[in-house]
């Protein structure tokens, strides 16, 4: 402690007559001690860290949220894209089938016409037989005409056995037609059963032929 004299020296009565000092001391202040700084600069740390580790806290809880909800959103999207999936399978399966009965009909129809072609053309290359009328019944081909002989009928058989649509031609029918008076003809119904590799078609379907 320094101690200042700012008044001076004054008389006083004293028993010797010695001057008295009146004193006015002013102190200054120490600069604290080492471990006093070490534990402010430790508490300023701690409150440093502690902040910095509350961001970081703040960040990896926004971080797990956005994590949950992106992990939701993807699950969401693969179902989607699950069921998608399972509609395209549906719709190609159904397009494959489509297309099976599409080129069964195609094929069927052109087997169906080469196979009424084929029988009118046999019909015309046939001497002394013509047809009324030709149904296509499914598994047989059902022929009604008339001939000028029953060696005209058997010859046509013959002929639609050469072929080889039928596995059989069967005449169901054949009786002379009383009401052609002109000249001897024969009314006969014949039976045609398609082999294997024929298609069957709708019913339907007649034609005439002469010879």
């Amino acid at each position: 402690m320094i101690r200042i004299n700012l008044l001076g020296v004054s008389k006083s009565k004293g028993k010797r007559g010695a001057p008295a000092a009146a004193a006015v001391t002013m102190g200054m202040p120490s600069s604290g001690s080492p471990m006093m700084k070490v534990a402010a600069a430790i508490i300023v740390l701690g409150v440093v860290n502690g902040g910095y580790w509350f961001v970081l806290d703040k960040q990896k809880r926004d971080i797990v949220t956005q994590m949950a909800t992106a992990e939701r959103k993807n699950r969401e999207l693969s179902e989607v894209k699950a069921r998608y999936m399972e509609r395209q399978r549906e719709a190609e399966n159904y397009k494959r089938r489509v297309d099976v009965i599409d080129q069964l009909r195609n094929a069927q129809s052109a087997q169906v016409v080469n196979l009424m072609n084929t029988v009118g053309d046999t019909v015309n290359k046939t001497e002394a037989v013509w047809l009324n009328t030709m149904k296509d019944s499914g598994s047989n081909i059902d022929l009604e005409g008339y001939a000028l002989s029953s060696d005209a009928v058997a010859t046509l058989i013959a002929n639609l056995q050469k072929t080889g649509y039928f596995k059989s031609v069967e005449i169901k029918e054949s009786a002379q037609d009383s009401s052609i008076k002109e000249m001897q003809a024969f009314l006969f119904t014949l039976t045609c059963e398609k082999g294997s590799g024929t298609a069957a078609g709708d019913k339907g379907g007649a034609g005439k032929a002469k010879s």
